[in-house]
């Protein structure tokens, strides 16, 4: 099952590249949510780096390993996730549309490796619609906050 989307956001591909590769915010976000995040790196994030992630979901505890594939500069980032027979590749690529404007291209795909994760698929798979225009409402509302922290110069 794959979602993908695309957002122009009014910065330089530099700047959006920081923020999309900036794996320490996302960490303490996902804390802030309640999700148990520990990398297992020391320092900055390089291909290879591997994060442990936990988190409640259909009344289970979930484990997933999230792992950086590729760490491209003002370029490209592909994170490969794990957990219980269910992988799922996120890309995100960056493409400098001018100097001031980046176009932002996100896919989010899983597939099943077991056939307890296929159940779990099919079942999403129903709510597909719903899903996708929730991926797309988030991803538009963090090129929105990158947009505005970059006009204020944060």
């Amino acid at each position: 099952m794959k979602f993908s989307t695309r957002e122009d956001i009014e910065a330089p591909i530099g700047y959006v590249y920081q923020r999309v590769s900036d794996f320490a915010s996302f960490e303490r976000r996902a804390l802030r949510q309640g999700i148990d995040v520990s990398c297992r790196a020391e320092g900055e994030a390089a291909v290879g780096t591997v994060w442990d992630i936990a988190f409640e979901f259909r009344g289970r505890k979930r484990k997933v390993e999230a792992t950086l594939n590729k760490l491209e500069p003002e370029q490209a980032v592909e994170i490969e996730s794990q957990s219980d027979g269910l992988i799922a590749l996120t890309q995100v690529d960056l493409v400098a549309l001018s100097a001031t404007r980046t176009r932002v291209l996100v896919s989010f795909d899983m597939r099943a490796k077991t056939l307890t994760a296929r159940l779990l698929l099919q079942s999403l798979k129903l709510a597909k619609t719903k899903m996708t225009a929730r991926f797309k409402t988030r991803v538009q509302d963090y090129a929105e906050t990158i947009e505005d922290d970059y006009r204020r110069g944060t």
